[in-house]
């Protein structure tokens, strides 16, 4: 959501700020109690050691060859995306306006296509379609923008900038959950997560808002906006970050600071900006294990690099080129970790993105792909690093059987068939530095199955739960699921589940 809300053109013509290209993100002005998901055992993630920032192989520069996603209808502008490669296909929620809409302000649209190139079509075929606006009263009561979406444990998460007017400040942060990512619910009662914290007063009137979350390792990571916030630039910019196992951000707060995480009693914490930008994205990178946040500044979209404490900057940035109207959104996995490369895993990683290229008439437009790989490096050398980049994938044992490694941890599989449908793919050579992993488990033929409705389906090993995708799995192992009661299933202590990280 940009400095000047929306109104619908029917009331109003639209203000919009033109942004150049030759604008820095500091010279442009920004545009525009849900229960905490059970959690099983997750890796932690690992710096690699500090010293002077490393410069970084590149390989693979690509771009869309034009606009790849519109909305249908009369939408007069399209910008702030949130692209998710998700279930086999990228899915991408972006802000807009449709008269079909109400109330008349910012939506939140919604387009899939199964390659970054587009044509990213909504439901109808046509162009993206409005899944969410205005609740009209409240926070939000009139714009909802800059979705970004992450899916943890089956549901997804969307926080949006919010707003129910075009008054100074007025921006806030709110959080809907969705079954699908197509019909969501307001969450936290329908009242804002993060709002302006007035910490100093400047010209820039914004607010807070321009969310971007990450999951990582039991936590949502949430970097923000607030043009009020105590660490900003003089005109506003800078990017805090939050971070709290309630997706809602209601308890176990911890607000980024001068030292590192520390424990806040609530959201209004503004020490320290890790970015001088407005309407960044970032993701996690398990086989760079960084933080990778983008933001847009002279000739295109800057790449800053942190390591998981932002003690320091591992790498130096890297710039993908090309014009630009409005932020970035990463292509990231579902749970907003870099998209993992299925062909070299330990030693490729492909980072893209789309952003708005143009300003239109009523506001920023044309969205576009652009991307580059990242490469010669080699992430499997370290035996913690090399269970991070190798989560989902299985590789031949020592002793002739199929280890899945999965949630920092390898498991041992007797049949190949079985691993197979767990994995993302079955590496041909297994990395030498694996060897000094110890195996969590074994699942040998046969090995009980538990099953409880709403809960899914479970290998019982070592009196723990290790969750599977599907009676397929268990058939292929021969384990004859055993129907048990919830109360039993929550009774188990729970081992890594084994269904791979989201693809």
């Amino acid at each position: 959501m940009r400095v000047t809300h929306r109104r619908r053109l029917l009331y109003a013509v639209l203000l919009t700020v033109a942004l150049s290209a030759a604008c820095t993100p500091s010279e442009a002005a920004p545009v525009g109690g849900t229960p905490a998901p059970a959690a099983s055992e997750a890796a932690k993630p690992v710096a690699p050691p500090e010293q002077d920032p490393v410069q970084l192989n590149t390989s693979a520069a690509r771009q869309s060859g034009g606009v790849v996603a519109a909305g249908s209808g009369d939408a007069p502008y399209n910008y702030a995306p949130s692209v998710l490669w998700d279930g086999g296909r990228f899915r991408m929620w972006w802000c807009s306006q449709l008269g079909i809409a109400n109330p008349p302000g910012d939506d939140i649209l919604l387009a899939e296509s199964p390659s970054m190139d587009g044509p990213f079509a909504g439901p109808d075929g046509t162009g993206g379609t409005p899944i969410f606006s205005g609740s009209f009263t409240g926070f939000d009561a009139v714009h909802t923008c800059d979705p970004s979406v992450i899916k943890v444990n089956g549901t997804y998460y969307m926080y949006y900038t919010g707003a129910a007017g075009d008054h100074a400040h007025g921006n806030a942060i709110g959080l809907a959950t969705s079954p699908d990512g197509r019909v969501w619910t307001r969450a936290n009662g329908g009242n804002p997560l993060v709002t302006t914290s007035r910490n100093v007063s400047r010209d820039n009137t914004y607010g807070a808002g321009q969310p971007s979350v990450v999951y990582l390792a039991g936590y949502f990571y949430l970097m923000f906006t607030d043009t009020t916030g105590k660490a900003a630039g003089h005109n506003g910019a800078g990017q805090f970050v939050l971070r709290s196992p309630d997706p809602a951000f209601t308890r176990n707060v911890e607000a980024l600071g001068a030292n590192g995480f520390q424990r806040v009693s609530d959201t209004s914490a503004r020490d320290r900006s890790v970015v001088d930008a407005f309407s960044a994205d970032w993701m996690w990178v398990d086989a760079l294990a960084v933080f990778a946040v983008a933001h847009e500044t002279h000739d295109g979209t800057t790449i800053t690099f942190w390591d998981v404490g932002f003690r320091f900057q591992p790498y130096k940035p890297l710039l993908i080129p090309g014009p630009w109207r409005e932020g970035p959104g990463l292509v990231r996995r579902a749970d907003g970790h870099a998209v993992v490369s299925t062909d070299n895993p330990c030693g490729r990683v492909g980072i893209d993105l789309m952003r708005a290229t143009y300003e239109g008439p009523n506001g920023p437009s044309g969205l576009r792909h652009y991307g580059l790989d990242v490469t010669d490096f080699d992430a499997c050398q370290d035996p913690a690093r090399a269970v991070l980049a190798l989560d989902g994938f299985a590789v031949p044992s020592p002793s002739r059987t199929i280890d899945l490694i999965v949630g920092g941890k390898i498991v041992r599989f007797d049949r190949r068939s079985v691993a197979e449908q767990l994995a993302i793919r079955v590496l041909a050579r297994r990395p030498p530095s694996l060897d000094k992993v110890e195996v969590a488990a074994r699942v040998t033929p046969g090995v009980p199955v538990r099953q409880a409705a709403g809960r899914g389906l479970a290998f019982l090993m070592d009196d723990r739960l290790w969750r599977i995708s599907s009676a397929n799995v268990a058939a292929a192992n021969s384990s004859t699921p055993l129907e048990i009661t919830t109360q039993e299933w929550d009774s188990y202590e729970r081992g890594v589940d084994l269904v791979g990280p989201p693809r």
